[in-house]
């Protein structure tokens, strides 16, 4: 379907829901995409962190976008993440998520290289000319070791190489630089990856967010979203308190026998699990799965969000 300029609302990075010998349960993705769309979700990211991406191989990531589109069945834009260390590598994905029928494709700057700016900007006008749909800008320095600088950003959206940018940074100085530099580009979108200050990114005129937490409570952050458009501050904030306070489950495993992307993964996928919606909260491969005293807590978040 044609994707909407800019785009606005409610993008949830779709979960990969997995077998218990790590393939792709795709019963229980098609029900995770019904939970979300009946949610009132505006779009949706595969292939993004919290679909645990970076872990998939390449059969994987055509499988998981072969069934959201299909099973979407054009009732919501899908974007699909085409993320790789280098241009051509990236292009390769570019090729396979299109072909599977996404609408546009969500890219980082390069990684493991030592890239510079002119790389980078080099990397993504390479990356636009090949792709047939929009090509999103996905500002991740958690997992890619460098920043997305506004300049760049506003660069890249002024010469219209990139339709929009996901921001994950949490530096909120140069996510308002980023809405400054591109407010007079009536379609380009700035979209804020962080569940925990949505309000405040919508107040400074962010589009959107793409809020990983949205798997497991997209009506939450649907509801949040349309009290922030209407001006309905008070309602806003205290639907965004509460999101936070659910967003503490990621926090569950222990850390010293775990990292932070098996604990906030695991515990969104085990709070999928246990609100039925997927069969198995299996992570992929070298993550390291929760403990059943760490699931019992994320069904104590659950419990006091009103979930379960």
């Amino acid at each position: 379907m044609t994707l909407p300029a800019p785009l606005t609302g409610v993008v949830p990075p779709v979960c990969t829901p997995l077998t218990p010998d790590n393939e792709v349960d795709t019963a229980s993705l098609t029900r995770l995409v019904d939970h979300l769309v009946s949610a009132g979700v505006d779009a949706l990211f595969v292939l993004g962190s919290s679909s645990e991406a970076a872990y998939l191989p390449d059969r994987h990531r055509r499988t998981v976008v072969e069934t959201v589109v299909g099973h979407v069945g054009g009732q919501l834009p899908v974007l699909a993440g085409a993320i790789d260390m280098t241009t051509l590598r990236v292009n390769d994905h570019v090729d396979a998520v299109t072909a599977a029928g996404a609408d546009a494709v969500v890219v980082t700057a390069p990684f493991y290289t030592r890239t510079h700016p002119a790389e980078i900007t080099r990397h993504f006008r390479a990356v636009a000319a090949h792709s047939p749909v929009p090509v999103f800008a996905y500002d991740q320095p958690a997992s890619v070791p460098l920043k997305l600088t506004p300049d760049v950003v506003t660069e890249l959206a002024e010469d219209g190489v990139i339709a929009g940018l996901k921001d994950s940074s949490g530096d909120e100085g140069a996510f308002r630089a980023c809405l400054m530099g591109t407010r007079a580009l009536p379609g380009f979108s700035v979209l804020t990856g962080s569940e925990l200050t949505v309000d405040s990114a919508l107040a400074m005129g962010a589009h959107g967010v793409v809020p990983g937490l949205g798997n497991v409570d997209p009506e939450g952050y649907v509801r949040l979203y349309r009290y922030a458009k209407a001006g309905d501050w008070e309602r806003a904030l205290a639907e965004q308190e509460r999101l936070c306070t659910l967003f503490g489950m990621v926090e569950v495993g222990d850390p010293a026998r775990m990292g932070r992307s098996s604990s906030a993964l695991g515990a969104f996928k085990a709070a999928l699990q246990l609100r039925g919606v997927i069969d198995c909260a299996a992570t992929m491969l070298p993550q390291v799965p929760l403990s059943a005293p760490e699931v019992e807590r994320v069904g104590k978040y659950l419990a006091g969000a009103g979930l379960l």
